[in-house]
């Protein structure tokens, strides 16, 4: 009887002390999960500043992402060019069709008209018409067209018209909120959320734009359109997706607001936007180049070319040189230096932190105006090669000064299905050696291809862009071989 006694009296006291202890083990309480945010009073407040644009183009106007005389060939795509698709819709051509509608996305900023859009919905239209959220429809001027950041001014006549809010695009930080309007495949007023995936973004297609790159799905007809924070504010417009589909897969682009206020600025003072430039042109620095050039680190911008006439060549910059800060900022990496010359005014001289053969140096240079030189197209004398299925034309004045002392060239103009495409050339290349002979013309080049032997690889040396690269062209044992014709 003892016994169980004592039993019983230890049972009661181990019963008493497991709520105790289970007590003392339970993990506090975590935090109640936030309710995903309510988009609802966002969009009432916003949607009737958002507006759709239907601009017009005349066949001879019309622009393709795909560079012309590009051939559609499986396995042969520049992913580049399909890479960062712009996406305002196209209208498929109908029979009888003279010109070709195009839709997108724009927000009003002002009371009295002016509206914000894409460069790439407004450019070369013959007639813009901007649809309000009344559905009223009215003829749009164009105020001015900026390339280099994708981002236009339209003016409309009215007075006290719905604007939006405009934010501060600095402040936004990775895994926030973010909400979209637009008129994707021209559904008018659709709104998608989503959170922003990075900040400061460099692109192939934009030097001088630090995208904000966000998961909110937009598609076709929602270039041009606001994206918004969570307290209703303009903190983007909305500009590239990233595809192989021409549709959306998961990640987009959207020029920052403050960038593009001033652009805007800028467009309306004077219908043009004045950059700086200092005439380098720029390589990353990895971890291989910043211990060959003595740095604790990658960081900073690598001189590869210095312009001729350039402000770089009055300041005594040379190949090799690492611009580690510019006017007291520091640069990070190489894409932030663009950015940072650009907006700098006219006339400024900066100074600049530099590192040359592993030694600290400071330089100052005067920040001259970036002037865009364009080729008169209509002036080249162009050859074609049928054993290759190329034509190539002679290289204007301006890109043989691009090219250092030793190149020479001729600029690849079209390509048909061939060999020359089968090798991996584009529009736009510059072919510099054929077979290891230089190549000096049009003319010459095409006498070369006559030479090419059947069945065999030869090699073709070609710069494409700021590179060079080597290519192997192989002539089929059945391609024709040329006459000589009597004269």
């Amino acid at each position: 009887m003892a016994l169980i006694r004592s039993c019983r009296r230890w049972l009661n006291v181990c019963l008493l002390a497991m709520p105790l202890s289970c007590v003392a083990a339970t993990p506090a309480r975590t935090a109640e999960p936030q309710p995903l945010p309510d988009f609802r009073k966002l969009v009432k407040q916003n949607e009737a500043a958002v507006v759709n644009i239907s601009s017009t183009q005349a066949p001879s106007k019309q622009n393709t992402n795909r560079k012309p005389g590009l051939p559609d060939l499986p396995g042969k795509e520049n992913p580049y060019l399909e890479f960062f698709k712009r996406f305002f819709q196209d209208r498929p051509e109908l029979p009888g069709d003279r010109q070709s509608n195009s839709l997108g996305s724009g927000f009003v900023i002002s009371a009295d008209g002016y509206i914000l859009t894409n460069a790439h919905v407004a450019q070369d239209a013959d007639k813009i018409i901007v649809r309000l959220s009344d559905q009223r429809e009215r003829p749009a001027k164009v105020i001015g067209v900026d390339d280099l950041t994708d981002v236009a001014v339209l003016k409309i006549e009215g007075d006290n018209l719905p604007t939006v809010k405009i934010g501060d695009s600095d402040a936004l930080e990775v895994g926030e909120w973010v909400l979209a309007i637009g008129s994707p495949f021209g559904l008018e007023h659709t709104a998608t959320q989503g959170i922003v995936s990075a900040v400061g973004r460099n692109l192939p297609s934009g030097t001088y734009v630090p995208f904000i790159q966000s998961d909110v799905a937009v598609n076709p007809g929602s270039s041009g359109g606001p994206l918004f924070n969570l307290r209703g504010e303009v903190v983007g417009i909305n500009s590239q997706i990233y595809s192989s589909t021409g549709g959306y897969m998961g990640l987009s682009f959207a020029i920052p607001i403050k960038l593009a206020i001033q652009v805007v600025e800028q467009l309306k003072a004077t219908g043009e936007v004045t950059r700086g430039w200092l005439g380098v042109l720029l390589q990353a620095v990895n971890n291989d180049l910043a211990e060959a050039f003595k740095l604790d680190r990658p960081r900073g911008a690598l001189v590869a070319q210095i312009l001729p006439d350039s402000p770089a060549i009055s300041a005594g910059f040379k190949p090799g040189d690492v611009i580690l800060r510019y006017g007291g900022e520091p640069v990070e990496d190489s894409s932030q230096l663009p950015r940072m010359i650009g907006v700098t005014p006219v006339g400024k001289t900066v100074a600049m932190s530099i590192l040359r053969n592993g030694e600290p140096l400071e330089i100052k240079a005067t920040i001259a105006r970036l002037e865009t030189v364009e080729d008169p197209v209509t002036t080249m004398d162009e050859h074609s090669e049928p054993r290759l299925s190329i034509t190539v034309a002679d290289l204007s004045n301006e890109q043989r000064r691009m090219l250092s002392a030793d190149e020479q060239g001729v600029l690849v103009t079209a390509l048909d299905a061939g060999p020359a495409a089968n090798a991996g050339l584009y529009p736009d290349d510059i072919i510099l050696q054929i077979n290891h002979i230089p190549v000096k013309s049009a003319n010459q080049f095409v006498e070369l291809a006559k030479e090419l032997p059947k069945g065999k690889a030869v090699p073709i040396w070609v710069r494409r862009e700021n590179e060079t690269l080597y290519l192997a062209v192989r002539l089929p044992d059945d391609v024709p071989t040329p006459q000589a014709v009597p004269r």
